[in-house]
């Protein structure tokens, strides 16, 4: 499995990288450079602000979020943060999230009364001084987007890294049939689609879908009870599928980074990653699923409106902003006093 884990990943992410986070933070830089003294006042926080912590996927009409909102900048600075945005994700990942916040657009043309829809109702925070403090973050939150992006001494943690899709297909309008996130839905009906009456038995842990992700939007989380079924229980073209899906939510990420995280995967034990699955198994039935390996959740819900709308999360256990990282940091700076 180790060996499939690597072939499944483009090329690219294993031919040598340069670490991007000083040309990112030099970015990062330029973002609250091009801020007013009263944006920045809004949008730049010290390190060790709690609301660093404080993330959502809901309207932020309907859960509030700090920092500077999108509708709020200038064209020129809107340039600046597609530019930041495009220093921490991949182009597929940049792609996305334009394609998310253009569906409030239709959100607010087909629910015309409906108050939540704002379009660029996104906000950006930073935290410390990218580049110059040897710790700083930055976030970009929003309906159905979060981002949440922690640097130490150059080593960057990018958890909870969320989104969502509303609707999941579009089925009207110039749009029509468009659907932001696809492998991460096809993938998991493939994957459970191909076990053996046996095998479902054990993956499928409920018949009735979760209504949301089971973590929500917790600050941080522990390893969930164990659902479903073990990989070590799984036919190779099934873990091939399984390395599918976990490849999909990492090509949203920066090339180094999907590497990185990657290569710590590799080193668990993957016989005891499992997948577990609630909900029907058609494209129209409410569903859910989890992968869980060691060290990392992966959360999926297809179940609103009429199983329309998606939710997709990656969580780290250990290293959701940056907490392992700063750990260690924090350790190593206690010994050298």
């Amino acid at each position: 499995m180790k060996l499939l884990l690597i072939l499944l990943l483009p090329l690219s992410l294993f031919a040598k990288t340069t670490n991007n986070n000083n040309f990112g933070s030099a970015r990062a830089m330029a973002f609250v450079n091009s801020l007013s003294e009263i944006q920045k006042k809004k949008a730049v926080f010290p390190f060790d602000e709690m609301n660093r912590y404080d993330w959502h996927y809901l309207p932020s009409t309907m859960a509030e979020r700090s920092g500077i909102a999108v509708k709020d900048l200038n064209s020129a600075q809107k340039l600046i943060l597609d530019s930041l945005l495009q220093s921490y994700l991949s182009e597929e990942g940049f792609q996305r999230t334009k394609e998310i916040m253009g569906l409030e657009y239709f959100l607010k043309e087909t629910e015309p009364t409906n108050l939540n829809r704002i379009p660029e109702n996104y906000f950006v925070s930073v935290y410390g001084i990218p580049g110059k403090d040897r710790t700083w973050a930055w976030k970009f939150s929003g309906h159905h987007i979060s981002l949440n992006y922690t640097v130490v001494n150059n080593q960057m943690a990018f958890a909870p890294f969320f989104f969502g899709a509303h609707p999941a297909v579009v089925k009207e309008g110039s749009k029509k049939g468009m659907r932001i996130i696809h492998d991460e839905e096809d993938l998991g009906f493939l994957l459970v689609n191909s076990f053996t009456q046996e095998q479902k038995q054990t993956a499928i842990f409920q018949l009735k879908a979760f209504s949301d992700i089971v973590t929500t939007n917790a600050v941080q989380v522990s390893p969930l009870k164990h659902v479903g079924i073990f990989a070590r229980d799984m036919t190779h073209a099934q873990k091939t599928v399984l390395n599918k899906l976990i490849v999909a939510y990492l090509l949203s990420m920066p090339k180094p980074i999907a590497k990185i995280r990657m290569e710590k995967i590799i080193k668990e034990d993957l016989n005891l990653m499992s997948f577990g699955w609630a909900g029907g198994t058609g494209p129209r039935d409410p569903h859910y699923y989890r992968v869980q390996g060691k060290t990392f959740l992966i959360e999926f819900d297809n179940t609103q409106n009429n199983a329309n709308h998606i939710h997709s999360v990656w969580r780290d256990f250990n290293g959701d902003f940056g907490e392992d990282l700063l750990k260690e940091h924090y350790q190593l700076s206690h010994h050298h006093e």
